[in-house]
């Protein structure tokens, strides 16, 4: 097992990538090759200390605010296409970027290619929920979608929560804006057609509450309406534990509150935290790829490597070519 980390991705420092692919390497066994400015990373990381990592040197970057497709075409040597060019030829297994996600969505169509019988890759993000964990897709790849490409989603995160996550017959429910069958815009309504003929565990129409109670395994829906929510479930994580961080500090009573319930605060903290996978798969294209939060820290960063381990140990794509393959309309 070998995977590529983009060191050179991420808001923050080039340190906290390496230190998130360093403890990847020694805690779990895994060989991590970092792409990257050698001279930059060198400045992070002891190569004494691990036998499991090694660089790749790169030149280029690819900047958060560039356009993406035009990036990967003109630079050739970026971080990022490198990653994928190393996947390509089989020197990795596995790719896990917490660069410009645009980005990574090109290379991962330019380089690696769709697989048969995919219209559109789309990223699948993972949420907390009470019952376990759910699979919202798509999350940003596609904006503008045509039924049959949601249908594809269903299919291919359908593979996915078997072979990662674990669900026997994952349930699959159609984002809508109300449950009956004739709610919803056009886009929708056929899809709804397309996901009642289909052989999956198919459970109707469901709302935006319905993300975090568990009652479905998997929530489809364009990438569109799937970022906002992504977007509106962190930042109302970050909201409400620092809401009530302020509540409790504000009374001689809610201090004592907190002062004895900071663990049952931390472990609420993690349940909303978009770390405890790491980031999310880009399913549809021929590799594996990991696309992490641009702000992630080091344990994101390891969280998101044991992810695309557990990809390519499972065999997902060959699972997911089988269901694609099963599923032809």
């Amino acid at each position: 097992m070998n995977v590529a980390v983009d060191a050179m991705g991420g808001d923050h420092s080039t340190k906290i990538v390496v230190k998130g692919a360093v403890e990847a390497a020694s805690e779990l066994g895994i060989d991590i090759t970092l792409v990257g400015n050698r001279n930059i990373i060198d400045r992070e990381l002891d190569l004494t200390s691990s036998d499991h990592v090694r660089i790749h040197h790169c030149e280029e970057i690819v900047q958060m605010d560039e356009s993406p497709s035009k990036a990967i075409f003109k630079k050739k040597d970026a971080s990022i296409r490198v990653a994928f060019d190393l996947m390509k030829k089989g020197a990795v297994d596995a790719v896990v970027s917490a660069g410009n996600s645009g980005a990574i969505l090109a290379a991962g169509i330019l380089i690696s290619g769709r697989m048969e019988g995919v219209e559109r890759p789309a990223i699948a993000g993972i949420f907390p929920s009470e019952k376990g964990p759910v699979t919202l897709i798509d999350v940003g790849a596609n904006v503008d979608c045509r039924p049959s490409y949601l249908l594809q989603f269903g299919i291919m995160a359908n593979a996915f929560a078997k072979s990662c996550l674990g669900i026997k017959n994952p349930k699959i429910g159609l984002l809508s804006i109300g449950k009956e069958g004739g709610k919803g815009n056009e886009l929708v309504r056929l899809a709804r057609s397309f996901f009642k003929q289909s052989p999956l565990n198919f459970a109707g129409n469901v709302e935006g509450c319905d993300i975090f109670t568990g009652d479905v395994d998997i929530i489809v829906c364009d990438g569109f309406v799937g970022n906002v929510a992504l977007k509106l479930s962190e930042g109302m994580g970050d909201t409400m534990v620092g809401f009530l961080k302020r509540e409790l500090a504000s009374s001689f009573f809610g201090k004592a509150a907190l002062v004895f319930g900071h663990h049952a605060l931390e472990k609420f903290k993690r349940k909303l935290n978009y770390e405890e996978y790491g980031g999310a798969p880009l399913l549809g294209i021929n590799g594996v790829c990991i696309i992490c939060h641009g702000a992630s820290s080091s344990r994101a960063i390891k969280k998101a490597v044991d992810l695309s381990a557990r990809y390519v140990n499972n065999r997902v794509l060959d699972k997911m070519a089988i269901e694609l393959n099963k599923y032809k309309r």
